[in-house]
């Protein structure tokens, strides 16, 4: 990864006496996949749209590649997937996405290969009425690769995807940023991120609440950690007794450790022999440090 490609410093935004953005602080490099959280109404959407120049920030400064947001120059080099997308119902996918080659200045023959990538070859001849919501969205998909976009911006894009169509989706970001895209992931779908972004931001209630790599934010939340351990039969009971955890099942026991006490909790386990036949160190998941960072300091 190299310098930032979208840098937003102390952005405010403001709709009558709401203040959907409150000194918003952040920045995307070439090449990162960053993962944009939040719950309705964080300000998720209203960041997107400030970073594609669809709307003016109250304060604050925005730059995207080095320049104002919306300009015609970084527009060129943007490539955007809204979680509604709306296409002419009348025409086919191919033509369609022939239109927005000719958009782009590239050309319409480019289209079947785009088409073939997403898994719609079999239905580029079809008018766009008859597609499902899924088909759709793979539109939408090969959309976004036509060119060699810098800017990707990705508003709950697996919404309608298939697992399939989901895990080609997430094989395209990562290919968009070996490229060096930039590439801003806002989704709900928080256990299908978890691997597949490079940081994440999290928002709440305008600001900035979290902003980081899992590892870190997980550290940073001192959520505990889950030690599930799988004993011989009939053994549970007595192992839990022994290590001060619960059983989950007829074979299994959960032990929840501060991060600093994993290696000894892990080694009490061990010390019991034959008694265990599989230990499974279980982190916080992004769920977990979602929901801690989304709420207030009070809340905690």
């Amino acid at each position: 990864m190299t310098g930032p490609a979208i840098t937003i410093d102390a952005v405010t935004k403001r709709y009558g006496k709401h203040m959907a953005l409150d000194g918003v602080t952040m920045n995307v490099a070439a090449g990162e996949r960053l993962a944009l959280l939040g719950h309705n109404g964080a300000g998720k959407t209203t960041l997107l749209k400030l970073v594609l120049g669809l709307t003016a920030a109250g304060n604050g400064e925005i730059e995207v590649l080095g320049q104002r947001p919306g300009m015609d120059a970084v527009r060129r080099h943007c490539a955007y997937l809204p979680e509604n997308v709306a296409f002419h119902e009348s025409l086919t996918g191919l033509e369609q996405l022939a239109l927005f080659l000719r958009l782009k200045g590239g050309s319409a023959r480019e289209a079947p290969a785009l088409l073939d990538r997403v898994g719609l070859s079999d239905a580029m001849d079809r008018r766009i009425g008859a597609y499902s919501k899924g088909m759709r969205q793979r539109l939408g998909l090969a959309q976004i690769l036509i060119g060699t976009p810098r800017i990707v911006i990705l508003d709950e894009p697996t919404s309608g995807l298939d697992p399939l169509s989901r895990e080609m989706f997430y094989a395209m970001t990562a290919e968009l940023a070996e490229t060096g895209a930039a590439v801003v992931l806002s989704s709900h779908a928080l256990t299908e991120l978890e691997a597949r972004t490079d940081r994440i931001v999290i928002l709440r209630r305008g600001q900035v609440a979290a902003n980081g790599r899992l590892s870190a934010l997980r550290a940073g939340a001192g959520l505990p950690i889950r030690v599930r351990v799988e004993t011989k039969p009939d053994a549970a009971d007595d192992v839990a007794r022994q290590v001060g955890g619960r059983r989950v099942n007829g074979c299994a026991v959960e032990l929840v450790c501060d991060a600093d006490q994993k290696v000894r909790r892990i080694a009490d386990v061990a010390a019991l022999g034959t008694a265990i036949e599989d230990i499974d160190v279980v982190p916080p998941s992004l769920e977990d440090v979602y929901r801690h960072y989304s709420r207030s300091e009070g809340e905690r």
